[in-house]
């Protein structure tokens, strides 16, 4: 332990050679040289640095990998952003109050938490070559459902298999690209491409039901075709994946302090590591619930509080996800050069600004700019929050605490959108901005909890 309280990161080796251009099961992929650390925590060991850094064109491998898991998080993106344009049409469809059709977005925290109990086994049994065909297998089985409008108790089981495949994909490409060299921008652009799909789902979702005049669940025609890509790029990238190279990774890795190697149970009750996990894993809970319930009420919101006509109202569901894209891409660039524990910190005080404006400007396109500027500030939480763990843990934690962490924070992607709901049912719509200015706050007093970010 640092006296000083910091992690003192340890002095990179130069190296002898360059290795070759090779796959997976040979290489185990190199590890990071320059995770760097800080906090009540001595990562002296975090990191391996008897080989280069991972970019995402070396080595050449990684240039598909990259295209394929940026593919799976347009599809997340596109799949998570859906629930607020359909929301007013699944009412009407199923004759359903606020409170009942929230449970779509509920149902999907059964998929998160299998995601969140069995990243590592799947990682140690299937490699990243399992989470390939499993994660876009269940967003295929869950959009074909969806296809054929069914009753609504199996519309409501159909998104448990479409949550297990977000997670699953969530913690595996967070963990993968989190240990590239210049993370903070991979994963800026990452998270950007999964906001580039929530985008383009309500616009395309609102454009088929109020332009084309056809039911909602053409919408899950589409989806039906980008998880079949999905599958198809994802196993075709990281088919040499397999467990056997995992393990290796995994072996390349190890440290001789046992609390220092891989497994949920060390990232989770070791001390000195649980800290940053669980502190980690609840902002994630609370970030992406706000992110999710202010994208999946904001049409309803504007429809019902703002008296905005159905197409302007999807309009500002595109606004917002468009605002949370660009603030991924622009801001990954802006948060290295300040730090990210003071960076994030200064982007949710601006979200809480933006949100009381939404708030308490009773005019709808006021409220659209405002909800927009809300997302481009909320847009890097996620990406700094992977990155911030990458800093704060060893090397060999990084699968599990961050597989954990992102699985467990997706499941706010259920909740506390159900939440919303089941609020709104006595308390009208109208309390989704306080909502989320509580939730912005409360996830800004966890992030000061975290451990001490050390210089660069």
């Amino acid at each position: 332990m640092a006296a000083s309280g910091e992690i003192q990161p340890e002095q990179q080796q130069p190296q002898s050679q360059q290795p070759r251009d090779i796959g997976d099961a040979e290489k185990a992929e190199f590890s990071r040289s320059d995770l760097r650390g800080s906090g009540s925590i001595d990562n002296s060991n975090a990191n391996d640095t008897s080989t280069p850094v991972e970019r995402w064109n070396y080595p050449r491998s990684n240039i598909v990998k990259t295209a394929a898991t940026f593919w799976a998080f347009l599809v997340m993106g596109a799949n998570d952003s859906a629930y607020g344009p359909l929301l007013p049409y699944l009412e009407d469809h199923y004759n359903l109050s606020y409170t009942v059709v929230s449970l779509v977005f509920l149902s999907p925290i059964g998929g998160y938490t299998l995601a969140a109990v069995t990243n590592n086994t799947l990682h140690q049994h299937l490699g990243r070559r399992g989470i390939a065909w499993l994660s876009p297998g269940c967003h295929l089985l869950a959009y074909v459902v969806n296809c054929v409008h069914p009753p609504y108790p199996v519309l409501v089981v159909s998104f448990i298999f479409a949550g297990l495949g977000n997670g699953l994909a969530d913690s595996a490409w967070n963990a993968w690209i989190g240990n590239m060299e210049d993370s903070n921008q991979m994963l800026g652009l990452l998270h950007g491409v999964y906001g580039l799909g929530a985008v383009m789902a309500p616009l395309v979702a609102t454009s088929l039901i109020t332009e084309a005049g056809v039911g909602w669940y053409y919408f899950y025609y589409i989806m039906v075709a980008c998880a079949a890509i999905e599958l198809a790029s994802c196993l075709w990238a990281f088919w040499d994946s397999d467990a056997a190279a995992f393990k290796a990774e995994s072996e390349r890795t190890q440290t001789t302090d046992p609390d220092e190697q891989g497994g949920v149970r060390r990232a989770l009750f070791i001390p000195k590591y649980a800290r940053v996990t669980w502190l980690l894993s609840f902002f994630l809970l609370g970030y992406v619930g706000a992110e999710v319930a202010i994208g999946g009420w904001v049409v309803t919101f504007l429809m019902r509080v703002r008296d905005g006509a159905e197409f302007a109202s999807g309009m500002g569901s595109t606004g917002y996800w468009l605002g949370i894209t660009v603030g991924r891409v622009v801001l990954g660039f802006v948060t290295p050069r300040i730090g990210e524990k003071l960076g994030i910190a200064i982007y949710l005080l601006l979200s809480i600004a933006f949100a009381l404006i939404f708030y308490l400007v009773p005019n709808f396109y006021a409220s659209v700019i405002a909800v927009s500027f809300q997302g481009f500030w909320l847009g890097p939480m996620f990406p700094g929050a992977v990155v911030v763990a990458t800093r704060l843990l060893p090397r060999a934690l990084h699968v599990s605490a961050i597989g954990f962490a992102a699985a467990f924070g997706a499941s706010g992607a259920a909740v506390l959108p159900f939440a919303v709901g089941a609020v709104a049912q006595a308390r009208g719509v109208e309390v989704l901005p306080p909502f989320a200015i509580a939730l912005s706050g409360g996830i800004l007093i966890l992030w000061c909890g975290l451990p001490r970010m050390g210089k660069r």
